[in-house]
């Protein structure tokens, strides 16, 4: 980590502003980022839920908003929440596995860079101390914070307690399609329960 960084950081200076100004400047891996690095990251003081995806894809990587496809599309149907408000509604905060596209790999993008989790995501949480929801989205996500017996996405999705802090979920990619036709119990079951978490959290004032 560059010393600026610690300095600041142990010194109890860092705000959320100074601390998503370093993230957004962030040159850590841009040696090897195919189109250089664009952190995508949203937080805010006010935030009571937290979703914690993969890494942005292209689209994403051009606009610089979070969520800015079709996956997004899905993700918002699946917590009932329209576009306006998961983009304006300061209780939503957004923290991927890896802030920066990583570049494409034989079936897909390729996963997250290690990097960015271990060198901001305490950072971020400390300064967001109202997060009552977390949704873990995707494998990288769940195996980083979860430390549950479970062998598959599947079993720890359809398994999982729905009223504990974390809320893992699959990825609402359209590649993953197939998986959702194969798992009729997710759209009968597991929507319902995340709806349910979600709606009195968006409805509290």
């Amino acid at each position: 980590m560059p010393l600026a960084i610690v300095a600041a950081h142990n010194t109890g200076m860092e705000t959320l502003p100074s601390l998503l100004s370093t993230i957004r400047d962030c040159q850590y891996c841009s040696a090897v980022l195919p189109l250089g690095p664009r952190p995508v990251v949203v937080a805010d003081t006010a935030a009571r839920i937290l979703i914690v995806g993969q890494a942005p894809g292209t689209r994403v990587h051009e606009s610089g908003i979070p969520w800015n496809d079709p996956s997004g599309d899905r993700l918002r149907q699946w917590l009932a929440i329209d576009r306006d408000q998961f983009y304006n509604d300061k209780r939503l905060a957004i923290m991927p596995m890896g802030f920066c596209y990583p570049g494409k790999g034989q079936s897909g993008d390729l996963p997250p860079r290690k990097e960015c989790a271990p060198l901001w995501h305490e950072r971020l949480l400390a300064h967001m101390p109202s997060i009552e929801l977390i949704l873990l989205i995707g494998q990288y996500a769940q195996n980083y914070y979860l430390t549950d017996t479970y062998k598959t996405l599947t079993e720890r999705v359809e398994k999982h307690p729905g009223d504990s802090r974390f809320f893992p979920l699959p990825h609402p990619s359209p590649r993953n399609q197939m998986w959702l036709r194969r798992n009729p119990w997710f759209d009968t079951d597991v929507i319902p329960k995340l709806r349910q978490r979600v709606k009195p959290i968006m409805d509290n004032l």
